[in-house]
């Protein structure tokens, strides 16, 4: 097999495990998914309608909803008519969706010091992540001419 198959499958094997780590931390310590996570992070600099919260979380306008519905629930956002088209929902963070990513932020900092920093030296996360950085690049670049 080639090696470069093996090494990106590293990659891949490594962010999937990672990434299962921090949502279990912010289920264990938060109370909650990492796709709230996901969906208060985008609402933190203010609101956002449902079509660009779906689009930016890669979700159907059915997830997206379901998602927002529960977030309702749990009493971290709200969601209501745009001024002037009542067909298009707007949601913004309620006090305690503010609180909840405040907290979920200082878990997913520590959970990542420990598991995505802790195992590596300074030299070696700084060159991964101008690597990761240079290969965002690319693939976005890569990716714009099919969007």
């Amino acid at each position: 097999m080639d090696p470069l198959v093996e090494e990106f499958g590293a990659l891949l094997g490594a962010a999937a495990a990672l990434e299962r780590i921090a949502g279990r931390e912010l289920e264990r310590r938060c109370g909650i998914r990492h796709a709230v996570f996901e969906a208060l992070l985008r609402l933190k600099d203010g609101p956002v309608s449902m079509g660009d919260l779906a689009a930016s979380l890669i979700l159907t306008s059915g997830g997206a909803t379901r998602l927002i519905d529960r977030m309702e629930t749990a009493g971290l956002v709200t969601r209501n008519a745009a001024e002037g088209d009542r067909r298009r929902q707007i949601v913004r963070l309620t006090e305690a969706g503010e609180a909840k990513l405040a907290e979920a932020l200082t878990v997913h900092a520590e959970t990542l010091r420990r598991h995505f920093a802790g195992p590596l030296g300074e030299d070696e996360l700084r060159a991964m992540v101008e690597s990761l950085r240079t290969l965002r690049t690319h693939a976005r670049e890569e990716l714009g001419s099919l969007r």
